[in-house]
């Protein structure tokens, strides 16, 4: 048989679980339209250079200073080297090309990762929380993450790299859509 002689199947049935409108398409996992802040990439730097090159650094000092330790301390340093590179050189660049979002009045998109790649979707009637979040460093540099907690066991949905304004306004307007929603949130 030629596959592509094939019927299509027929389309899947939304399930109450999609909470999707009543007159509309069924939700569905689809590429985020809108980049993070480009300030990310810098955000994204320094965490890779406190996470890997601070430990290589340490590995470094200790080879340079003990004599005695040098041939078994050469491997641990060569690999946290090029870890570090990775983290600092390759991470930001492929994090900023990857990393999108989307807030619609039905539901929060988000794709991320570097190594491994998430994308999600939470319909806003599963919503139970949205929080912008700023550490240190994004208080620094401007930046915020918009935290969208669900009733759902894989966990919030974590919009980061994003204009702590723009976060702020976000989550004012997704707690607003959210308390219009009908749905129980669970």
């Amino acid at each position: 048989m030629d596959p592509t002689s094939r019927t299509p199947s027929p389309p899947r049935p939304v399930e109450p679980h999609d909470q999707s409108p009543p007159d509309g398409p069924p939700l569905r996992l689809r590429p985020p339209t809108h980049r993070v802040d480009p300030r990310a990439r810098r955000w994204w730097l320094l965490r890779g250079l406190a996470a890997a090159g601070a430990p290589t650094l340490v590995v470094g000092a200790v080879w340079w200073l003990w004599e005695p330790a040098r041939p078994w301390l050469a491997v641990p340093l060569v690999l946290g080297v090029l870890w570090t590179a990775a983290r600092v050189l390759v991470e930001p660049r492929l994090r900023y090309a990857v990393h999108r979002w989307e807030t619609t009045d039905l539901a929060v998109y988000g794709l991320s990762g570097w190594l491994v790649r998430e994308w999600r979707v939470a319909p806003l009637s599963r919503v139970q929380t949205v929080d912008a979040v700023r550490g240190p460093l994004e208080q620094l540099l401007g930046l915020a993450t918009l935290r969208v907690t669900t009733a759902s066991s894989s966990g919030a949905i974590s919009l980061r790299g994003l204009d702590a304004e723009l976060a702020a306004e976000l989550a004012e307007r997704l707690t607003a859509v959210t308390e219009r929603t009908p749905g129980d949130a669970t």
